[in-house]
């Protein structure tokens, strides 16, 4: 009996010893990889050649419906969490572990747009170590409102949308500043899968995204319309 309790502890032991070298290893992979974006473009340099594009639009010149929407939608608690939301973390490592496969990310704003700055799609953990220390140095040198501004202006909207005054102008003819709650909100649930709801091709399923939005900023008491709305391609709804 006591032989056998041995050999379980020591087998124990080297799984342990095992999982510690491989989380010690991605780490490590992760920081390199860091290190080297960084080293290529710094991260000022990074941000000046984004800011210098001609259709970037300042966020006071953003619909603040859809900043809400993109917030609530994608990252509720955005302006309290420090680059890293571990809430979210782990909320998407049960999931995951319970589906037996990747179905939630749990990347917040900062993460994303990191992602989008420097690292390509890959789905892997030493990426999203990268993707952690670029999201410290980002909360470490921007505010919340540039770091937000910036997301909306570099991610994609499907169609081959790429920030928010192409998007705006493409999908509805008008200025960023100018959408109504309507357009706001389903520029809003775009992002999460562009080609997926890509007006185009899946206008169904990207009013269907719209409503999570709205529900979504419901929920976070942004809604300024006496809990009013109207859904693209829809019939009115109240929440």
């Amino acid at each position: 009996m006591k032989k056998s309790i041995k050999i379980l502890a020591m087998s124990i032991a080297s799984i342990m010893i095992l999982l510690c070298v491989s989380v010690g290893g991605t780490v490590i992979d992760g920081y390199n990889k860091y290190k080297e974006v960084i080293s290529n473009i710094s991260l000022e340099e990074k941000v000046n050649e984004v800011k210098s594009d001609k259709d970037y639009t300042s966020i006071e010149k953003i619909d603040k419906d859809f900043l809400d929407g993109i917030v609530s939608v994608e990252d509720h608690r955005f302006y309290k969490h420090g680059g890293l939301d571990f809430i979210s973390i782990i909320r998407a490592t049960i999931n995951n572990v319970v589906e037996g496969k990747i179905v939630q990310g749990g990347s917040t704003l900062t993460q994303q747009l990191a992602k989008n700055l420097y690292l390509n799609g890959d789905k892997d953990l030493a990426r999203k170590v990268s993707e952690a220390f670029l999201a410290h140095d980002l909360e470490k040198n921007y505010s919340k409102d540039e770091i937000l501004e910036m997301y909306v202006n570099i991610i994609n909207y499907g169609d081959n949308y790429i920030g928010i005054k192409e998007a705006s102008g493409g999908y509805f003819g008008v200025r960023p500043s100018d959408l109504d709650l309507n357009e706001a909100s389903l520029l809003a649930g775009l992002p999460q899968s562009p080609n997926g709801y890509a007006l185009s091709n899946h206008y169904n399923k990207a009013v269907a995204r719209q409503k999570v939005v709205l529900e979504a900023m419901n929920k976070n008491d942004v809604l300024e319309h006496s809990n009013e709305y109207y859904v693209l391609g829809d019939i009115d709804s109240r929440i």
